[in-house]
């Protein structure tokens, strides 16, 4: 082996060698288990080993991870046994390394053990996760987000209310070294997400796709409703409320908001807009006469806080007034946001 005056305090953890490896790993794991590996090497593997072992010195954390992480990788591939290592670890490293850079090491090694757990929640939507997280603190909502694709992420958070969204990025950005005990807490959150997951999504994603698929469907939609509802009229009464997502309203005419404007009151309004999409809350006030958009605007600052469940049923009542408008002929109601080529 080269020779290779070993101060990892040099940034060069990432480019170990296996006998580098074995080394970090012996030192961490104590002295009387290193010696228990060391009598089962053979004569030329103990020299090499222990020449590396007496040449290192200033072992940054991310080596050790890096070392542990690999070992344990390996470990698992090898090994049916997953439950004893990390109490095992622990024991050793705080001996040798003392139990703050214990802890660093064994939460990188458990934090990749949720991503598994966490790859499955990728086929739940996006709303149903934002509503089952929308209770915890926010440092949970945001190490939640954390460990999934930016992607998922960021249609999670699109559902969360408004008034929250910036503190869960903020907390989230915030984020370094997370300790032991916030990971056991994000496992057990994880751990309800796929159970509720397990039960009830698919219904939930199968009524949301032939939504989107009606909203789509050129030619008499209204006839192939009516079908369906002669089959089973309660999944069509869900497949209606789904067509008819509040979030639609930012994509109609001015016509078509001016009339839905004049039906729906404006209490209702001050309710339903309440953390909405900007999007939405900029189409009505900007259809709104100047007078009743300033009136508006008061009633809201006078409402307050409002609980979801409350502005989730005000939001079904102004969609179900747009749904009998519509099916009345009385407005031409936009389904979906329609690509356009300027």
């Amino acid at each position: 082996m080269a020779d290779t005056n070993n101060n990892l305090d040099q940034d060069n953890e990432h480019s170990l060698t296996p006998v580098e490896q074995a080394a970090i790993v012996l030192l961490s794991i104590g002295e009387e288990p290193a010696a228990a590996v060391l009598r089962c090497l053979s004569r030329e593997e103990l020299l090499e080993v222990t020449q590396v072992m007496s040449r290192m010195s200033g072992i940054k954390v991310e080596a050790v991870k890096t070392a542990m992480q690999t070992f344990f990788d390996d470990y698992r591939q090898q090994s049916g046994v997953h439950g004893a290592s990390r109490s095992f670890l622990k024991r050793s490293l705080d001996l040798a390394l003392g139990g703050d850079i214990a802890n660093t090491v064994l939460n990188s090694i458990y934090g990749d053990e949720l991503r598994p757990k966490m790859a499955r929640l990728q086929w739940a939507s996006p709303k149903w996760l934002a509503d089952f997280i929308s209770n915890e603190h926010v440092q949970m909502q945001a190490v939640f987000l954390a460990f999934l694709p930016p992607a998922l992420a960021g249609q999670i958070l699109d559902a969360l209310p408004l008034e929250g969204r910036d503190l869960v990025l903020l907390n989230m950005a915030r984020l370094d070294e997370i300790d032991r005990d916030l990971l056991l807490e994000l496992d057990e959150l994880v751990n309800r997400c796929l159970s509720s997951f397990d039960s009830q999504s698919t219904s939930v994603e199968g009524v949301r796709q032939v939504a989107e698929i009606l909203n789509r469907l050129p030619g008499n939609r209204a006839q192939i409703v009516e079908l369906l509802r002669a089959h089973d009229p309660d999944v069509v009464a869900q497949i209606e409320m789904s067509m008819y997502d509040f979030l639609i309203l930012s994509t109609q005419t001015e016509v078509t908001l001016t009339r839905i404007i004049e039906e729906v009151p404006l209490e209702q309004w001050a309710i339903a807009l309440k953390g909405a999409e900007p999007a939405i809350r900029d189409a009505v006030l900007k259809t709104m006469p100047k007078r009743q958009a300033q009136a508006f605007e008061d009633m809201m600052r006078r409402a307050g806080p409002v609980p979801m469940s409350r502005i989730e049923a005000t939001r079904q009542e102004i969609m179900a007034t747009v749904k009998a408008l519509a099916d009345a002929g009385e407005v031409e109601v936009q389904l979906f946001a329609e690509t356009v080529v300027e």
